[in-house]
């Protein structure tokens, strides 16, 4: 599979649209704002839990919409028997992690919805893989699986909070903080030992598979590293296969994500531009029977590395004269259009303007 970089951040989402539509994608557009009880209520889900909200006119508390996947759960039917496939190019509003400040924000991404199996899970894996290589730039996307490292926590405690707590230090490598919860919540050194073995293990599917087949992991484990290893089974011996890298510390909040999660990565950014999972806990939060995965693309991490100035602003300057008639010019510039050309017609030449040649009538 083999994509040519697409010019500027709005080639860039063009590319990704078509991309998605390839596989029956079709595209989901939404309002700029929801009641805020939806992201009140999911704070934790959300990347930033600052919002931007207002009073509507019957006194309704509104938020400017801070992200799109709950958007559209909310929206959606539920149904668990079909699968819709939707994509997106939406602004969203919340804090910039480059400036630290408010911002509009583009984000684009997909979502599968409803009886998510295997296969959808691996076709979601490889779109998102895609998308990484659509950048032009060198790319890796690390994926992982919530059951593995929830098997393993479970053994150590049943306690939610100190389980939150210890995949929360997993996933910032933090395994020093992560032994200590464990120490402190009774568990054995073969225990924390097993977790640091999981945590640790990092390669292909099938070099992953073995290291911890030797492990004793729960019949909740095993089943979580089979799913792992058939999803990740699309990428044998495709061009995409290499970028493709088990990182069992890949984490997600376990609340709202279960099953395969994932981050991608881009050469010369340093944190994930893409990040997504199965998230049939936040389904099962909002009341609904389907199951979901999907994943979405920072545009605004990307957005130095892909927004590069074209070439030239237009393909041509046309520059008509005193007498020219304006039936002359719209005739040239018609004939210019139809030839898949662009042009900019001004009555003398603009230095400001870069143009591939230009025509004087």
């Amino acid at each position: 599979m083999r994509y040519d970089a697409p010019s500027g951040i709005e080639g860039f989402s063009a590319a990704l649209r078509a991309l998605y539509s390839s596989r029956g994608y079709s595209r989901y557009r939404m309002g700029k704002f929801e009641e805020y009880a939806l992201y009140g209520g999911n704070l934790d889900f959300l990347i930033s839990d600052r919002v931007i909200t207002f009073t509507d006119t019957n006194g309704k508390l509104m938020a400017l919409k801070p992200d799109v996947t709950l958007s559209i759960v909310k929206h959606d039917r539920d149904d668990a028997s079909g699968v819709r496939k939707v994509c997106y190019d939406e602004n969203v509003y919340r804090v910039s992690k480059g400036t630290g400040s408010f911002k509009e924000i583009m984000q684009s991404g997909l979502e599968c919805i409803g009886d998510v199996d295997g296969c959808l899970v691996g076709e979601v894996l490889t779109l998102a893989a895609a998308s990484l290589v659509l950048t032009g730039a060198r790319s890796a996307l690390d994926v992982s699986h919530l059951g593995l490292l929830s098997s393993v926590v479970g053994e150590i405690t049943d306690d939610g909070a100190t389980r939150s707590a210890i995949i929360k230090c997993v996933g910032e490598k933090n395994m020093h903080d992560a032994a200590k919860i464990c120490r402190e919540a009774g568990a054995s050194d073969a225990a924390i030992e097993r977790l640091v073995s999981v945590v640790s293990a990092r390669g292909s599917a099938k070099d992953v598979a073995t290291r911890l087949s030797a492990l004793d992991l729960t019949e909740e484990g095993r089943t979580a590293l089979c799913e792992l290893v058939e999803g990740l089974s699309v990428f044998e011996g495709t061009e995409l296969e290499d970028m493709v890298t088990v990182d069992l510390s890949v984490t997600a909040d376990p609340n709202y994500y279960n099953g395969v999660v994932f981050k991608g990565f881009v050469e010369g950014i340093p944190e994930s531009v893409l990040s997504g999972g199965q998230y049939d806990r936040l389904m099962e939060k909002l009341g609904r029977r389907s199951r979901a995965v999907g994943f979405a693309v920072y545009i605004d991490l990307l957005e130095r590395l892909i927004s590069g100035r074209p070439e030239y602003d237009v393909d041509v300057m046309l520059v008509y004269g005193e007498g020219t008639s304006p039936r002359e010019l719209a005739a040239k510039a018609g004939e210019i259009t139809e030839s898949g050309r662009s042009v900019f017609c001004c009555r003398r030449a603009d230095a400001k303007i870069r143009a591939g040649e230009t025509i004087e009538l």
